[in-house]
């Protein structure tokens, strides 16, 4: 039987330091040996302060570090930022400044091994770092997603995909989330990490992962050797069906997992939490596609008023679907996959995801 642990927590680290403690030594038993090389993946997205609920809380990292070195063995925090400098991010986010004094090397993905994954994507690079690791440490931050719903344990490794690989594979997946979500669980497969905390104390509701999601506090830990089971036990506990976030369909559906968990601990049930509004992408005969990119799927938006023109978002996006005018962006609507990696980058939170006028009248009238 899988065994997810779950642990009320707040960021206080007097009282944190033990819980996670708690959930290492429960989840990692003796499995980190002395002088093993420990990386710790938290989810480093872009620059941002803790209290944004966009990177993973500097003082969980600081945790499973000072737990590593417990251990004696070797902590490497380690990530691959879709913007923004690993440095800026560390400095930004306060990891920097929390790990000042302990024995910690800051080591950013850079190099990529190509391996099989199989069907149907066969080869994939991912960060060499994580996969010679002794052991992985998985510190997603639970979040959501304007693309896959969610973003948690399994989506959190997308950040072994090094640099300008993500919008890469974002491109190749192109508007097909069912594709998506296969990648990240044969990258999850690829990885497997030792273990997967996820800091749930601050999450993230609405428009995530990036500035125009909301913090919402849950106030809560959640740990399992078991990725995929973990993911499975955060839908629970946000009232919503497990395989309606993808990776968990595609994990359940590979055998991967399954909905037969143990909970130690309490699962507290949040009804009021706000999800981004995920509405279906293209369907019917080809030759629509282009009217229904252009005019009825739910896609990115500029709030232009926050725009700085900065660049993030047309530098980044895989389908070089943005362009820089004058006074604001401009979106080029068939082009565009829906990826929404530009709202994750975005550092003024000025990009969300909208359903179009005529895209809502045509799904009512297609439930009728």
């Amino acid at each position: 039987m899988l065994r997810v642990f779950i642990r009320r927590a707040d960021y206080d680290y007097k009282t944190l330091k033990p819980v996670f403690f708690e959930l290492m030594d429960s989840t990692a038993g003796d499995m980190i040996r002395k002088n093993s090389r420990v990386v710790i993946k938290p989810n480093l997205l872009a620059p941002a302060p803790p209290e944004k609920a966009i990177v993973t809380h500097p003082l969980i990292v600081k945790a499973a570090v000072e737990y590593v070195l417990y251990k004696n063995a070797k902590p490497v925090v380690s990530d691959s930022p879709a913007v923004g400098s690993f440095e800026k991010i560390l400095k930004e986010s306060g990891i920097r400044g929390v790990l000042e004094g302990l024995k910690v090397e800051f080591r950013e993905f850079k190099t990529s091994v190509t391996v099989d994954a199989g069907e149907p994507f066969r080869k994939i690079d991912i960060a060499e770092d994580a996969l010679t690791a002794d052991f992985l440490i998985n510190l997603p931050k639970l979040k959501t997603h304007a693309q896959m719903l969610l973003t948690l344990g399994i989506k959190n490794l997308f950040g072994c995909i090094v640099g300008l690989k993500k919008p890469e594979w974002h491109f190749r997946a192109g508007v097909d989330r069912d594709m998506f979500a296969r990648l990240l669980v044969k990258v999850y497969q690829t990885v497997k990490p030792s273990v997967t905390i996820i800091d749930g104390v601050l999450a993230m509701q609405g428009e995530g992962p990036g500035k125009s999601g909301k913090p919402k506090h849950i106030g809560v830990l959640l740990g399992s050797r078991d990725t995929a089971a973990l993911d499975i036990a955060v839908c629970k506990m946000l009232s919503i069906a497990p395989d309606r976030l993808l990776t968990n369909k595609f994990a359940l559906e590979q055998g991967l997992t399954t909905e037969e968990i143990t909970i130690d601990g309490e699962l507290p049930e949040i009804r009021e939490f706000k999800f981004p509004e995920i509405t279906p992408l293209v369907f019917g005969p080809k030759r629509l596609h282009g009217l229904m990119r252009r005019h009825l799927l739910q896609r990115p938006q500029c709030d232009d008023p926050l725009c700085k023109l900065c660049g993030e978002c047309w530098s980044y996006c895989p389908a070089e679907a943005i362009k820089r005018g004058n006074k604001r962006i401009h979106f080029d609507y068939e082009k565009c996959i829906r990826c929404y990696c530009c709202i994750e980058v975005c550092p003024h939170g000025a990009l969300s995801a909208k359903e179009t006028l005529p895209g809502k009248v045509t799904r009512r009238l297609l439930k009728m």
